[in-house]
């Protein structure tokens, strides 16, 4: 059992915090502000390889797996820039696309998501159904050699900064008349497609919207894969992937706010010449959310090195785990950081408050709280199905 780096690992985390640092969370914040996107950032990236560290080489990444991405997320959040577009376009899109893709489109869409040049954003979840694809109302139909959407997505991350969507929708089975989910490559400026952006009390630089799709046209070529019975194993493909750099990201945002609040504490003096972190009742909630950021980054790792050896069931469950306990700890992580600067945790200069929207939305999304502790209950624990 080795808990190290490989040495390309070791690099890879120190030139990415390197980046990440000479960025800061100075410029996250300015951008989500002015309503601006981490474009210099997001491009950078790319260029230095880093957003297509999971692509295989020969569509122009890196080579590597969920592991090395899980990396990029944690330590660009760790130095105050927190990218979820990693999540859906490497994490998700790309994913998806690598394994379950036609090779025509792999080689259409890989090299783009790799060097950073093109998005691709993410669509499941409905206002009526959540992320339930059993119920998803977005229904695909064969027109002649075309697909027609229809329906509606909510909360759809970055639409305004993609050039495509990879949609979830459902289609009938001609065998068997029931229906079943394909995943579908939209062009964000396909006629028939329109979103309105949904005002969100977190403060990002990447946008949340509802999209409407009203019979949208699309050639055969959009269904990923080569047929409909690509559908069920893609959708899930990149479900696993998306727990685990999204906890990688919340892992690295409760590492930047300890580090914040610790620095803050260790220099702040108040009473009788002593640091206020010489106190146990500062320092302690600090080291207690310490401990539960580090307990969460063991089990993304174990969930990351389980998905790229190919042990999808185990990863789906230390994916899951990986999730809930992240969610938890920087919620728990921001929160004590906050509270041990006192008044200087509510202000922007300190930069820890501006983080207590996102973590508290990863208590919640991609999946909430409550249905990991269904999925635990049901899948390790045995218990019968609660919903």
């Amino acid at each position: 059992m080795n808990f190290d780096l490989t040495p390309e690992q070791e690099q890879l985390r120190d030139a990415v915090r390197t980046l990440g640092r000479r960025y800061g969370h100075r410029y996250f914040v300015e951008k989500a502000k002015a309503g601006e996107h981490t474009t210099e950032l997001w491009h950078e990236a790319g260029r230095l390889g880093y957003l297509g560290v999971n692509i295989p080489t020969e569509y122009g990444g890196g080579g590597g797996g969920i592991t090395e991405l899980a990396l990029v997320c944690e330590e660009l959040a760790a130095a105050g820039c927190p990218l979820l577009l990693l999540v859906v376009s490497p994490a998700i899109a790309a994913t998806v696309i690598s394994r379950h893709g036609t090779e025509e489109q792999r080689k259409r869409y890989l090299p783009g998501l790799a060097d950073g040049s093109q998005k691709i954003v993410f669509a499941i979840t409905e206002p009526e159904a959540g992320s339930n694809f059993h119920r998803l109302g977005t229904v695909a139909r064969r027109d002649g050699d075309d697909w027609l959407l229809s329906g509606r997505k909510c909360y759809i991350s970055g639409v305004d900064e993609a050039g495509h969507v990879l949609v979830v929708a459902r289609t009938e089975d001609a065998a068997s008349g029931k229906l079943k989910p394909a995943l579908f490559v939209v062009p964000t400026d396909a006629p028939g497609l329109t979103w309105s952006k949904l005002d969100m009390e977190i403060l990002s630089p990447e946008n949340q919207f509802l999209l409407y799709l009203d019979d949208v046209r699309l050639p055969a070529d959009a269904l990923v894969g080569q047929s409909l019975d690509a559908g069920l194993p893609a959708l899930f493909s990149g479900l696993n992937p998306e727990r685990i750099t999204v906890a990688a990201m919340g892992a690295g945002t409760g590492r930047y706010a300890i580090e914040r609040a610790s620095e803050y504490t260790a220099s702040r003096k108040v009473w009788g010449g002593r640091s206020i972190g010489s106190h146990q009742g500062v320092s302690h909630p600090l080291a207690q959310a310490a401990v539960q950021v580090e307990l969460a980054r063991l089990m993304i790792y174990k969930a990351a090195s389980l998905y790229d050896a190919g042990r999808d069931l185990e990863a789906g469950v230390a994916g899951n785990m990986a999730k809930y306990a992240t969610g938890e700890a920087a919620a728990l992580a921001v929160d004590t950081a906050v509270q041990v600067l006192g008044g200087a945790g509510m202000t922007t200069e300190y930069g820890v408050a501006t983080l207590l929207g996102a973590v508290r939305a990863g208590r919640i999304a991609p999946v909430s709280r409550e249905m990991i502790l269904n999925f635990v209950a049901q899948h390790v624990l045995g218990q019968d199905k609660s919903y």
